[in-house]
């Protein structure tokens, strides 16, 4: 591992970020893996649990997926602490795996895991990730899709406490489709990080998702999309909620470059304050060059409609339920996204728990 040197709040690509406690938890050594619930939601493909970024081959089911030493080069000050044994995916043109689960078990102090998704010429793959225990939790993705090669992910952040940082880099073909859908609904700080390449022409790249936040929590998202050729498309769709005295943090990039024509693009960041002592910072951004594109951007932060929450309660439902089904709604603009219906359904089952805790 590479010598930890975090990233100053004077940047502005982490203003709103609170490193702090990583170098603390980096020193702290891993504890005992207790957690006796597997996590998966049971999509009958292969499956996978890391131990504080270890294999843990008798709960594993690889199938296709290989472990074994990754060195993925990245300029990334989180992402490029992330080296040694890793997983890979590959699939040759035309070919299919069964969604691939993947649970990440942190017993304490820190891990660091790479991985890397290649996708051929038609090929397709689903893969659910999900995030449990205590400790710093640190991933390096990179993603390569070729011609008209598809990727379902889907990521769910359930740490009690620590931090999770998600760095994503994906380089997306001709006519190949990318959608990568993160839940933060745990006790933990966290920052996904996405950049986002859309080379070839046709090609669709998608990242969103929900942070929900409560108590002192500091969660955030930095995304940055850039189109490099014609009839591109790409969506951000994020929500955040916050409650107590914490911050959730959007920030969402589009870049079109001059050669770029009839990109569409659109981002939409929303954010709800459950409490007026609580932070949601929104930044859209969007940078054009081409003259002949489609691109939306919308921001808003507010909080509960009052008149909605009336019309609910005068018709008997108890005021927090009221508030917890048109938080629901928000959230479940975002969770929408998700192609299988089972993992969207997990999805919004851990939302859903959330809020009967901070409601």
């Amino acid at each position: 591992m590479t010598t930890l040197t975090l990233p100053s709040r004077r940047e502005e690509a982490w203003r709103w970020s609170k490193l702090d406690a990583l170098r603390a938890l980096a020193d702290q050594p891993h504890g005992t893996a207790l957690i006796a619930d597997d996590h998966f939601i049971g999509l009958g493909g292969p499956r996978l649990v890391f131990v504080d970024g270890v294999l843990d081959a008798d709960r594993s089911t690889p199938g296709r997926v290989r472990v074994e030493p990754l060195d993925l080069a990245t300029d990334h000050p989180l992402g490029k602490q992330a080296t040694g044994p890793g997983w890979r995916l590959t699939l040759d043109t035309d070919q299919a795996t069964d969604p691939i689960e993947i649970v990440h078990i942190a017993t304490g102090g820190a891990n660091h895991l790479p991985a890397r998704i290649t996708l051929g010429e038609d090929a397709a793959a689903t893969i659910v990730e999900t995030y449990v225990g205590a400790g710093w939790s640190n991933r390096l993705t990179q993603i390569t899709l070729a011609r008209s090669a598809r990727l379902m992910r889907s990521v769910r952040m359930l740490q009690s406490s620590g931090f999770i940082s998600h760095r994503d880099e994906a380089q997306v073909g001709e006519g190949a489709s990318l959608v990568s859908i993160f839940l933060g609904a745990g006790g933990m700080d966290c920052r996904v990080d996405g950049a986002l390449h859309c080379t070839g022409a046709a090609a669709y790249a998608e990242m969103g998702g929900a942070l929900l936040t409560q108590g002192e929590q500091n969660q955030e998202a930095a995304v940055s999309l850039r189109h490099d050729a014609l009839d591109g498309q790409s969506h951000q769709t994020w929500r955040a909620v916050a409650k107590d005295r914490s911050t959730a943090s959007l920030a969402a990039r589009v870049e079109v470059a001059r050669g770029a024509q009839k990109t569409d693009g659109e981002q939409s960041l929303r954010g709800l304050l459950l409490d007026r002592t609580s932070t949601i910072n929104l930044k859209p951004e969007l940078e054009i060059f081409a003259d002949d594109v489609k691109c939306a951007h919308g921001a808003t932060v507010g909080e509960l409609d009052r008149t909605a929450l009336f019309y609910l309660t005068s018709r008997g439902i108890a005021p927090a339920r009221a508030k917890a089904l048109l938080t629901r709604a928000f959230v479940a603009d975002a969770l929408s996204r998700i192609g299988t219906e089972a993992v969207r359904d997990a999805f919004t089952a851990d939302a859903d728990r959330w809020l009967e805790r901070a409601l």
